[in-house]
């Protein structure tokens, strides 16, 4: 059999229609809402109508990436197959690719090999059109806002101190910084002005951790849109915006159920920025899948520094939920990597290099294990460069913290290559108790959430707060926000703020630059370098090799 493609093999699979997936499911017909054959909506009624005991959440998240690759993705579908293979009634819980990706260095999102969530073309495309509403609502909300200030300014906001962008799901760097409101008094207030991609705006956080509409409408209304001139915020309930946003999005926020190449039915919901925001599907998806299956397997986005401590300190904390395991996924050539080895040289076996890597790894799995009280596994995602010598070192290292290592051979082989990961997070689930803890407690400062997080999760010495961010922080302890969850925005490349210092770096400090309030999603982001919320597209954009033939079928997605 010759190299197939990712989109290939999602096109050679005949899919079943989404009503025999929902049966599957236990969904009952009436809470579905079918978009063709095989998408459908699921109605938020299923969640307080049903009586069934939630099932078992297991968290899959990974080591630092590295261009080598983890396949985080690839692992949570395959591991749910794996699941459905040893007869298990699983739900996977997934976030919806963004269109920038797509189209820019990544392909889609939809997993990889023969482990897959499928229609992957609808998935990465549009999909349900979830995010095109997210993207009006955030519009809406900076229309009305520019309106207001030209009709009269009645809340006497300072066009200076406008915190609200407008947002666009598309790599492009050119709108980054705008002036707009030009050409005259009827074309509005002359101002500066800039986009954010879509999965960056704060109504994707907003939408993907509110519990149902009214707790929608409750965070939509909290939203801080700018300052006044006397540095008073003004929130999105004070322009009177709130109603129509959650009109936009009222569709939106029901989950959409797909399936994986093997029929195991799956959740795709939103899907806000792993560094700048939370980096997890829907809490509705998250609980629906736990209320539909007995195992909900959900990822969560980068390594376990980032996406994991947000998934447990963020979303576990607001929604009230405590997995009960956790996948770590890692692949030697990532190890081999931090180990210092060129992106060309990780076919060979070097034992060294991956001595030196390893403790990566082995940080993630201190920091599952001991600062948050979980059971957890690691899955290595298996190449057919890997040695068994370079295996065994692993297995090894492991053990040491008394936690399993399973070789996954998900992405080549499906559910089959999942079955050893399954067996070991269903015993992991059955016979050990999770003593969940937060990395910090909510009565901190803002300032010993941030020092608490540097330090127990990134393996930091401390933290530099700058003059802007000491200031900012000061005035959101002010206004109330002292109680908030920290969301630490810095590279997903490194535990420390330095993209280069790769591996398990010790002995350094993380600089804070700035602060500020995501008021509706309720938590404090805090920016430890020059995070980017619009990303460029490459010299050779991956959209350069997307087509579409004459019956309707995309090549090149992959």
């Amino acid at each position: 059999m010759g190299y197939k493609s990712d989109i290939e093999i999602a096109q050679s699979v005949e899919m079943q229609p989404i009503t025999e997936i929902a049966k599957t499911a236990g969904i009952d017909e009436k809470y579905l809402e079918q978009y063709g054959k095989y998408k459908a909506k699921i109605d938020n009624s299923l969640l307080s109508d049903s009586t069934k005991e939630n099932g078992k959440l297991i968290l899959v998240t990974a080591i630092t990436p590295t261009p080598a690759g983890e396949g985080k993705t690839t692992t949570t579908i395959g591991l749910a197959d794996g699941m459905r293979k040893i007869g298990k009634n699983v739900m996977v819980a997934l976030r919806e690719p963004s269109l920038g990706p797509v189209f820019g260095v990544k392909g889609g999102a939809a997993g990889g090999g023969y482990a897959q969530v499928v229609p992957m073309e609808d998935i990465n495309l549009h999909f349900t059109g979830d995010f095109h509403a997210i993207g009006a609502a955030n519009n809406l909300l900076a229309a009305m806002l520019d309106n207001h200030i030209y009709h009269g300014n009645a809340l006497n906001i300072d066009p200076r101190r406008i915190t609200w962008k407008r947002c666009v799901d598309m790599n492009d760097r050119q709108l980054r910084f705008v002036a707009d409101g030009l050409g005259g008094r009827v074309n509005g207030t002359p101002r500066e002005d800039g986009y954010d991609i879509t999965v960056a705006s704060e109504i994707m956080a907003v939408f993907c951790l509110a519990s149902d509409i009214e707790d929608l409408k409750r965070r939509l209304s909290n939203i801080i849109v700018g300052y006044t001139y006397d540095e008073k915020p003004v929130t999105a309930g004070d322009l009177k915006a709130v109603g129509a946003m959650a009109a936009l999005l009222k569709d939106a926020i029901k989950p959409n159920l797909v399936q994986t190449l093997e029929g195991t039915p799956a959740l795709v919901h939103g899907g806000p920025f792993a560094n700048i925001a939370h980096g997890c599907n829907s809490v509705i998806a998250t609980r629906m899948a736990m209320k539909l299956g007995d195992y909900a397997v959900t990822e969560a986005g980068f390594g376990a520094d980032l996406g994991a401590e947000k998934f447990l300190d963020i979303k576990c904390r607001m929604a009230g939920l405590t997995p009960d395991a956790v996948v770590i996924v890692a692949t030697i050539r990532a190890l081999k990597m931090h180990g210092g080895l060129a992106k060309t040289e990780l076919g060979e076996e070097n034992l060294e290099a991956l001595e030196k890597g390893l403790p990566n790894l082995l940080r993630h799995v201190s920091n599952i294990k001991n600062v948050y009280g979980l059971p957890s596994v690691v899955a290595v995602n298996r190449f057919p460069t890997d040695t068994d010598a370079e295996v065994e070192l692993i297995i090894a290292k492991c053990r040491e913290l008394g936690v399993n290592v399973v070789l996954s051979n998900v992405w080549a082989e499906g559910g089959n290559g999942g079955v050893e990961l399954a067996k070991e997070v269903v015993r992991l689930c059955e016979e050990e108790t999770p003593k969940f803890t937060f990395s910090y407690e909510d009565d901190l400062s803002l300032e010993e959430k941030i020092e608490a997080v540097v330090k127990k999760v990134y393996g930091g010495v401390g933290i530099n707060i700058l003059p802007a961010a000491k200031k900012e922080l000061v005035k959101l302890e002010a206004l109330g926000f002292v109680k908030c969850p920290v969301c630490i925005a810095k590279t997903q490349y490194s535990f420390s703020d330095d993209m280069t210092k790769l591996g398990a770096p010790e002995g350094f400090t993380v600089s804070v630059k700035n602060v500020k309030v995501s008021a509706g999603a309720g938590f404090v982001v805090v920016l430890t370098g020059d995070i980017m919320t619009m990303p460029g597209l490459p010299k050779v954009p991956a959209a350069e090799k997307i087509d579409v033939d004459a019956n309707g079928v995309i090549s090149g997605l992959f």
